[in-house]
């Protein structure tokens, strides 16, 4: 072990606050990219607490807000100008998930037109959003 002699300069670096720096921007980075998912303000109905599943990363999200405005990936459109958006996302990627979020105010006939649409695309891989009760 070295001795340090009196007046000399220690040469450390302390990482310890670029650590907690790193940490922070991490956890700023998980918070927004959930927000991102869901970013028009919906009221979703509600569900039981059973059928809970993992989003994957790459997802299509198609929501309809109380107005009845349909929204692609908070891109707002009509019905056949979402099921060509969604026919490309398709060529992309087969197996893309859509997620469809629908306000609990709306009626069932503006609900059942969009799944009529998403329908005729056709999409295999879609989940409806709901709340957890």
């Amino acid at each position: 072990m070295k001795t340090m002699q009196r007046g000399s300069v220690v040469a450390d670096i302390n990482i310890t606050p670029l650590l907690d720096l790193a940490w922070v921007l991490l956890v700023i980075f998980i918070l927004t990219t959930t927000t991102i998912v869901q970013g028009i303000d919906l009221k979703l109905p509600d569900a039981s607490k059973e059928q809970k599943q993992e989003i994957p990363t790459e997802v299509v999200t198609v929501s309809i807000d109380p107005s009845g405005t349909i929204f692609v990936n908070e891109e707002p459109m009509q019905i056949d100008q979402m099921m060509n958006k969604l026919r490309l996302y398709k060529l992309a990627n087969p197996d893309l998930p859509v997620i469809l979020r629908a306000d609990k105010r709306l009626y069932y006939e503006q609900v059942v037109k969009v799944l009529d649409g998403i329908k005729r695309v056709p999409v295999e891989n879609l989940a409806v959003a709901t709340e957890v009760e």
